[in-house]
């Protein structure tokens, strides 16, 4: 028969005071308890534990054998309180992401670090995708939190608002349009676009925001990611149709984004499992983010829903100067 945990207890505590009344004050309980509860562990195991010679005890062979083992057995133990102890308190666990690449590149690395700065024992695991497989990688419990931009119809998760930023055009710093306050799509009429592919979410924000100013929406280069058509840009190959957020993620300092207007908002969101409770470190973890969203650029902030009406409808006010990301 197996023994109990408490059995185990009192032969290791046994082994390790070389008396019946040592094990007893260590343990905490009378000398008789001990006493019984080791006659119990050998009638369970079949073979004496120790031999009785004038009042003292002495382990046999198979004591030894066992006693490894079984100071190995409560050093594990121990090791699954102290982490269940951990993981109660937010200090250990595994954190798993999946966000877009622009989240990936600009505030998750500085979110991650200081998540991580007070919580060293637990593992983040970041994984760069596309916004459809993020949200389906929630929906499955394949990742505790998401990162994208607009929205999802993916069931089984709930998506909620966690920043903004304007979409417009990124220019090299010497451009002639680089000191305008904004720029119209029709600035831009003769000039080599690099714009993300139409399937993704900033590729057809780029292509409405021209469709509606009459604009012929001709592009020069597709790319997949923001910091690619950030490198574009460096490298003279054109004018790129970004938001804030992507030029975050390419740093320099040599580029500006210029806003479009009428104005264009991206909105970047946060997907949650909807039929699972957060565990206290993804929880812990977006109160970071918003901590990293509210530091960063003034011009990266909550997501402002419009009263009513079109983007292009109504009256607007004058547009504020931007101010640069990386400025």
């Amino acid at each position: 028969m197996m023994l109990s945990l408490r059995e185990l207890d009192v032969f290791r505590r046994i082994m390790a005071h070389g008396t019946i009344t040592a094990a007893a004050e260590a343990l905490h309980i009378s000398q008789p308890a001990v006493s019984r509860m080791l006659q119990q562990a050998e009638q369970r195991l079949g073979f004496p534990l120790f031999l009785r010679h004038r009042k003292r005890l002495i382990a046999t062979s198979e004591a030894q054998a066992l006693f490894p083992d079984t100071v190995a057995a409560f050093a594990a133990l121990d090791t699954v309180q102290r982490r269940a102890a951990d993981l109660k308190a937010g200090t250990a666990g595994v954190l798993e992401i999946a966000a877009i690449s622009a989240f990936a590149n600009a505030l998750l690395p500085a979110a991650i670090a200081r998540f991580r700065a007070p919580r060293p024992d637990v593992v983040v695991t970041l994984r760069a995708t596309s916004a459809l497989d993020v949200a389906t990688r929630v929906a499955n419990h394949q990742a505790d939190i998401g990162f994208i931009i607009d929205s999802t119809t993916v069931p089984g998760v709930s998506v909620g608002d966690l920043c903004a930023t304007a979409f417009g055009a990124v220019l090299p710093a010497g451009h002639r349009l680089a000191g305008a306050p904004w720029v119209a799509p029709a600035d831009l009429a003769e000039e080599p676009l690099i714009c993300l592919g139409r399937h993704l979410p900033l590729g057809l924000l780029a292509m409405r925001a021209f469709a509606e100013a009459d604009v012929p929406f001709r592009v020069a280069i597709e790319v997949t990611q923001s910091t690619v058509a950030c490198a574009m840009v460096r490298a003279g190959a054109g004018v790129a149709l970004l938001d804030g957020l992507g030029l975050m993620g390419a740093p320099g300092g040599d580029l500006v984004l210029r806003p479009f207007r009428p104005a264009v908002q991206v909105a970047g969101r946060l997907v949650r499992p909807r039929h699972r409770p957060p565990s206290r470190l993804a929880e812990d973890f977006v109160a970071v983010v918003r901590a990293v969203v509210a530091a960063s650029d003034p011009g990266l902030g909550v997501p402002r829903r419009p009263a009513g009406g079109t983007r292009n409808g109504g009256s607007r006010p004058p547009p504020q100067a931007p101010v640069d990301p990386l400025a």
